[in-house]
């Protein structure tokens, strides 16, 4: 008996392995297939600037690391005690003006080097709703708790997401060429924009990256799995907005089993044996059986270190 619609997967020419290097950016949704890639140890740099909920706020990272617009004090404004940047997350904010500059012109450096050097660039898109400071005109990227009077609240449209994807592309391309970029659509909900507007949002966001998709980019169906394989509201946290743990390990599973190369599936085997042992909490520390425990496991660990120095472990 057959109790679910199954979404078609294909395999990419170019999948993830243990050579590979993967920059991550964009909404909430990110941040949980990160967490993924880096429990089994694989080389990524996930959302320097904090979590971007919006194509415009991504395309703004974008292109101010590839043209190294460095943020000076100007770009900056002091808000409940402590200095903020609208085109960053509050994680960057900071009660001294100094160290969110350094934060800042940091992560644009990193953000530069990863899109230079990354084989595959993961684009998580979570909302197609922005807020515009009336002040400035300008996008921003996290109001940052000011009063909701200084913004003004826009759809944007698909017209306008395309242009800015296809903008990113050019940029990302343009320093590097052979980077695979692979888009897909968070699946949070965000009803606190409404739920219409909500599915009004994620309708844009899909038909924008259906527009701009060409031989070097790829589309993962995080949404629509969401949607329609996990149809039930079990899959959801108690707030009926974020996929649960159980939601994100299916999905998970499933981006493991398209995007990440065969290849690596041994290693993962090895990495997973030994994140649980690390993991593991004996009863007796001391005891002669953990000693050679902890024996077994840092062999485990040299001999994985020896084919991928750069793994480390905590």
């Amino acid at each position: 008996m057959q109790l679910q619609t199954k979404i078609p997967l294909n395999r990419p020419v170019n999948p993830i392995d243990y050579h590979s290097e993967v920059l991550l950016l964009g909404s909430c949704f990110v941040e949980n297939m990160g967490a993924k890639l880096n429990y089994f140890k694989f080389k990524t740099e996930q959302n320097p600037f904090g979590i971007l909920f919006h194509p415009k706020a991504v395309e703004k990272l974008i292109a101010d690391a590839v043209l190294e617009n460095h943020y000076t004090e100007s770009d900056i404004f002091f808000h409940q005690e402590r200095w903020h940047c609208f085109n960053a997350h509050s994680d960057l904010s900071d009660v001294s003006r100094e160290a969110l500059l350094n934060r800042l012109n940091t992560a644009l450096t990193t953000t530069r080097e990863y899109l230079q050097q990354a084989s595959h660039i993961i684009i998580t898109l979570g909302t197609a709703w922005a807020y515009r400071l009336l002040d400035s005109g300008d996008l921003v990227a996290n109001c940052h708790k000011v009063s909701q009077k200084s913004f003004a609240k826009e759809l944007l449209s698909i017209p306008t997401i395309v242009e800015s994807l296809e903008k990113s592309r050019a940029l990302i391309l343009g320093i590097n060429p052979k980077a695979t970029i692979l888009y897909t659509v968070s699946p949070v909900r965000h009803l606190k924009d409404g739920f219409v507007e909500n599915q009004q949002s994620k309708a844009h966001l899909i038909a924008a990256i259906g527009q701009v998709r060409s031989t070097r980019e790829e589309y993962f169906p995080s949404y629509e799995l969401m949607m329609d394989e996990l149809r039930d509201y079990r899959f959801y946290e108690a707030d009926m907005v974020h996929p649960n743990a159980l939601a994100i390990d299916y999905i998970w599973e499933k981006f493991r089993s398209v995007w990440i190369a065969e290849s690596a599936y041994q290693t993962m085997d090895q990495i997973e044996e030994i994140q649980k042992g690390l993991g593991h909490r004996p009863f007796h520390p001391d005891s002669e059986q953990h000693k050679r425990f902890l024996t077994s496991l840092q062999d485990k660990i040299t001999y994985l270190k020896k084919g991928y120095p750069y793994i480390k472990f905590d």
